[in-house]
């Protein structure tokens, strides 16, 4: 019965890994996309939400990775 747990319990490890790292990548990726459609906002749009673009510049060249 103790392999038996301890098979378990690598397993639900494993699981929390996997899961994790799946949640970075969306993280990843919802950064991303955010980024490059503030990027392609014009003058009048970004002067619509209260922003210039030099204010926004260094978030827009910020890589995936960074908050």
């Amino acid at each position: 019965m103790t392999a038996y747990t301890h098979s378990v319990v690598t397993n639900t490890h494993e699981y929390g890994f996997f899961r994790t790292a799946l949640e970075t990548l969306q993280t990843w990726q919802r950064r991303s996309r955010a980024r490059r459609e503030l990027a392609r906002f014009n003058e009048r749009e970004l002067h619509d939400i209260g922003v210039t673009w030099s204010s926004i510049a260094e978030e827009v060249n910020k890589p995936f990775w960074k908050a």
